[in-house]
């Protein structure tokens, strides 16, 4: 098998892997209607409480990856990403044991384990892409970003779809005992198929030399070398934007659900699931496999056709997001919420499922961009520890837009169309910064390999003895 083609037979485990913590990251996400109504049967949605728990799994994921990243870099990746399937599994069967309609000892029980699922989680990330900086080659790395988006993606629905029918019918338990038994498995299957690969042997400079048994790459980051490269200037603008960026994503898919699941809309999570399904992630993914391979070849041509292309996602994806909540939504009945023939009939839903299709496909370029862009600035033995720092700011925004959509909410009164004005100014600043790289990233690119190179010429005429 080509050398090519081959990191889809190696991570396949990763992918199922992401897929079941996906389900279970999402669960606790697009399930906050359901899961309050678990700890408090009978009262309408707790919508800042709701959201102070996404702010936890958020801030959670963000606080380990930021304080233990650095071993990512120093240690193998295959133990490290067994020995966090198995912790972030245990956490999410053992939210299947809790107290139905314990009220605050059911939710501080699931503050808990979310907090600890989300501390485990947030190791995953830049495990994979240390990971696939060593195995996946350059010119197929948004097609690998697309490809595990893609499993997130469907991953993530289905969960939704998964979870909503089984909250509807009473058997929640079985979604946290299935989705942490998932990601155990998995963890533990990758752990006895792979091998861990050398560092730094897909860098154009290395990757001849590295497939010598006699050769490796065994640097490690210094102070001097992460001011240089590290603080980068195009690493500074996404370690910036991302903030930005995810508050107001965070904050969109709070809003979104509260707004169409609540009162007077009622629209249940089941009828919503399908409508990702039908929609959203039909969007997604013709977005990813499409967009992805257009990415690759760009990229090849063009220095900065990445830049270019994250600047679009984030300008188009987030107006139509915004869009959602200016549509005439329909009053229901609870029981009409949940006639999934009956909603067809309305023009808004058919509006709403244009929405997410565009949306999703269009945000699908920073995705399957932004990641390629920092593994070009960055060393093989600094993949981990600046993906946690970006990873770290980008979850800091996720967990605060929910919070503040949920505050915003109290003080507009539930008025969602003042509050989506509100966030949606957190999209400039990207903007703006991405614009100012297009002059910075190729300078970085080129930094890299020089320093690459020097390297590549000190590992050639010191082989292992």
């Amino acid at each position: 098998m080509p050398q090519k083609h081959r990191y889809n037979h190696i991570l396949w485990p990763i992918y199922f892997l992401n897929g079941f913590q996906s389900i279970a990251w999402g669960g606790i996400i697009f399930l906050i209607v359901p899961i309050s109504r678990i700890i408090w049967p009978g009262d309408p949605s707790h919508a800042l409480e709701m959201g102070i728990m996404i702010t936890t799994l958020s801030w959670s994921a963000s606080i380990s990856g930021l304080l233990l990243g650095f071993y990512i870099d120093k240690y193998s990746r295959k133990k490290i990403l067994y020995l966090i399937s198995i912790f972030r599994g245990i956490a999410i069967i053992v939210l299947g044991f809790g107290i139905e309609g314990g009220e605050e000892l059911t939710y501080a029980y699931f503050l808990v384990f979310t907090a600890i699922f989300g501390t485990f989680a947030g190791l995953s990330w830049p495990t994979v892409i240390s990971l696939s900086n060593d195995i996946v080659p350059k010119e197929h790395r948004s097609r690998f970003f697309g490809s595990y988006e893609i499993v997130r993606s469907l991953t993530m629905t289905f969960g939704f779809v998964f979870g909503a029918l089984l909250m509807q019918t009473g058997y929640w338990r079985l979604f946290f005992w299935i989705t942490g038994s998932g990601i155990i498995l998995f963890g533990i299957i990758y752990n006895i198929q792979s091998e861990e690969p050398k560092r730094g042997s897909q860098e154009e400079e290395l990757m001849h030399i590295l497939k010598d048994d006699n050769f490796s790459y065994d640097y490690k980051i210094s102070q001097e070398m992460m001011k240089q490269t590290m603080f980068s200037r195009t690493n500074i603008v996404a370690l910036i934007e991302g903030i930005f960026t995810w508050i107001l994503m965070g904050s969109i898919n709070f809003l979104i659900l509260n707004l169409i699941q609540n009162e007077p809309h009622n629209i249940s999570e089941f009828s919503t699931s399908i409508f990702m399904v039908l929609f959203g992630l039909t969007g997604g993914v013709s977005g990813q496999l499409i967009l992805a391979r257009l990415s690759d070849k760009l990229a090849q041509k063009y220095m900065n056709a990445r830049v270019f292309m994250i600047i679009f996602a984030l300008i188009g994806g987030i107006i139509t997001f915004a869009l959602f909540f200016f549509i005439r939504w329909p009053n229901l009945t609870v029981e009409q919420g949940k006639d999934v023939i009956y909603l067809m009939t309305f023009p808004a839903i058919w509006l709403m499922g244009a929405l997410f299709f565009f949306s999703r496909s269009i945000f699908s370029l920073y995705v399957v961009n932004q990641s390629p862009v920092l593994q070009h600035i960055n060393l093989p033995e600094a993949q981990a520890q600046i993906v946690s720092w970006n990873q770290f700011l980008e979850n800091l925004g996720r967990g605060i837009g929910p919070a503040i959509s949920g505050l915003l909410l109290v003080i507009t009164q539930y008025n969602y169309q003042q509050t989506i004005l509100y966030v949606i100014l957190c999209i400039l600043p990207g903007v703006i910064l991405w614009t100012f790289a297009i002059k910075w990233y190729p300078k970085n690119v080129s930094q890299i390999k020089k320093i690459l190179k020097e390297r590549a010429d000190l590992i050639r005429s010191n082989p292992i003895s």
